[in-house]
């Protein structure tokens, strides 16, 4: 049976890097939640989960996964699945959620998340991979919008109406990456604020916030969607707007490479809550 998990409180959380560990445990600052990657703890057992273990005991937690490759047209892999059964069970996360990527081929890993063409063909076996999921986990699933650079000629469904359709024949959530959104909307030249009216937000369970980098190419900028660097402020800005209209969601900041101090990353989480405080008054009735 799957069940949806208690949710996230309504606030601004971080990505848990075991390098700001002292910090977090001597501060006083009460971070909303925090997001691990499930595939740093899939193991059994070491300082990871020491310190995992510790930092749950006061602090709801995300679980995101990186390397289900739910968009690959390949059977998911049942060995990582069951392992990400164990943490789950272990650690009761307010959310676990993964990607519309695929990551995987034949045994082969990639190290990047890569897009899908938008075709009933994909949607009927990303829906099934989703399906998969939540059945083995028991539990409802986020699903987060990708990044993309390219765009396939096979797609036939916006994506907007794709990840619409996923969450009402699977029951899974979604996970809106703003990042993510405006990223691929300015590398295919398209409006974010006019993505952003088409997206399903009433599916949206969690907000992630993170930084890009840009390279100048002949064409024009491409953006990465790089996580090494402070929310941009065209992000901010549709982080507000997203948020007078939902009312608070969960909100993770997203700062995985070039890792700053902790009191940089915290002010990256305050100035999310000072969002959250302020349109808090225009959340939906």
């Amino acid at each position: 049976m799957i069940h949806p998990p208690a949710p996230l409180p309504r606030t601004a959380g971080l990505g848990f890097k075991p390098a700001h560990f002292a910090q977090i445990r001597a501060d006083r600052r009460r971070v909303g939640f925090f997001e691990i990657h499930a595939e740093n703890y899939l193991g059994a057992g070491g300082l990871p989960h020491a310190q995992l273990t510790a930092l749950r005991a006061d602090h709801a937690l995300s679980v995101h996964g990186v390397g289900l490759s739910i968009g690959g047209a390949k059977p998911l892999d049942r060995d990582h699945l069951a392992r990400l059964k164990t943490l789950c069970d272990r650690y009761a996360p307010e959310s676990f959620s993964e990607h519309l990527a695929w990551s995987s081929h034949d045994g082969a890993y990639l190290n990047d998340l890569l897009p899908l063409p938008y075709t009933e063909e994909t949607l009927t076996t990303v829906c099934a991979h989703v399906d998969q999921v939540q059945e083995t986990l028991g539990r409802q699933m986020l699903l987060e919008n990708p990044a993309t650079y390219v765009l396939f000629a096979q797609s036939t469904i916006p994506e907007t109406e794709f990840l619409r359709i996923i969450a009402t024949r699977t029951g899974c959530g979604l996970l809106l990456d703003l990042n993510n959104l405006f990223v691929s909307c300015s590398n295919h030249r398209r409006d974010p604020r006019a993505m952003l009216a088409d997206f399903p937000l009433g599916a949206v369970g969690e907000i992630h916030l993170g930084g890009h980098a840009v390279e100048h190419l002949p064409s024009g900028p491409l953006l990465i969607d790089a996580h090494g660097s402070p929310v941009a402020d065209p992000v901010w800005a549709l982080y507000a707007e997203t948020i007078r209209r939902t009312g608070p969601l969960p909100t993770l900041i997203e700062w995985d490479n070039d890792l700053p101090d902790w009191p940089t990353l915290a002010a990256e989480a305050d100035r999310a809550t000072e969002i959250l405080a302020r349109e808090v008054c225009h959340e939906p009735a």
